[in-house]
């Protein structure tokens, strides 16, 4: 096994990696460059990250994957939890034959890139989080039954929507279980710790706009807690602050989530 790569693949592979009770829709270019893992928003696909590998280009070594029961592809299983997310970068990058790689978030995937660097150091060429793992305690119980009202409301569509791959084959509750426990994790006590924890070069990019179900100017607020973050660690700093929504950032603001990539990597390669 070599540091950056596998037994390097020339063309692109697909196919599916076990992992505990189910089983992920992986894609990897293979080639010898760079290896980039992309981690999904909570219930997005990996079809997200297209402009972003288009932006990156062919001398990269892109490795996406649907998380499980999320898209056409990857199996349900009894568990949905954060924990199992964490789990699934190693068993991917593992089955892959990739010691160490850039780890790029976006959303949920911006916390599971977070607490994998933070946990693997040796493991990790950098990380860039996209609209994600900002500190703040924006979960209260009235915020808690506001989610689970919500995705009560949705569960009606959502057994329309499974075969296209565009919401997971989980129901309501998990859902809604998987958001609030979210919420738990990105309280400045918890999240806080591992970010300050991490010692490879990491990059911000964030948006300007709201997110699908926020109000006023709670996104804001949420992205104000990063200036104590830099404030406290060196190696992370915002590469970018675009004009787009938090939804809308992969796809309209694809060159600035490249850029932090390029900017990340250099970094690592000075640091050799």
């Amino acid at each position: 096994m070599t540091k950056n790569s596998t037994s390097s693949t020339g063309s692109t592979w697909t196919g599916m990696v076990p992992v505990d009770d189910t089983a992920l829709a992986v894609t990897d270019t293979g080639g010898p460059g760079t290896p980039v893992v992309y981690l999904n928003g909570q219930f997005a696909t990996q079809g997200y990250w297209r402009r972003v590998i288009s932006e990156l280009g062919t001398e990269w070594r892109h490795i996406t994957y649907d998380e499980r029961a999320r898209g056409k592809k990857s199996k349900r299983s009894a568990d949905y939890s954060f924990e199992a997310a964490v789990r699934d970068v190693d068993a991917v990058l593992a089955a892959r034959g990739v010691d160490r790689a850039l780890v790029v978030g976006w959303s949920y995937g911006a916390f599971v890139a977070a607490h994998w660097a933070s946990r693997n150091p040796d493991r990790t060429l950098g990380v860039v989080m996209v609209e994600g793992a900002q500190p703040h305690d924006w979960l209260d119980e009235a915020m808690e039954q506001r989610i689970r009202k919500t995705f009560r409301r949705m569960s009606w569509v959502l057994p329309l929507l499974r075969p296209t791959g565009l919401t997971p084959r989980m129901n309501a509750e998990q859902m809604a279980n998987s958001n609030i426990e979210l919420g738990k994790l990105a309280r400045e006590r918890e999240l806080g710790p591992v970010l300050d924890n991490i010692t490879v070069p990491a990059r911000y990019v964030v948006a300007s706009g709201t997110s699908l179900g926020s109000k006023g100017d709670e996104q804001e607020r949420i992205r104000a807690s990063l200036d104590g973050v830099v404030a406290r660690n060196a190696n992370i700093k915002i590469s970018a602050k675009v004009a787009s929504n938090h939804d809308a950032i992969l796809k309209k603001d694809s060159p600035a989530v490249a850029e932090a990539v390029r900017e990340v990597a250099a970094l690592d390669r000075e640091g050799r």
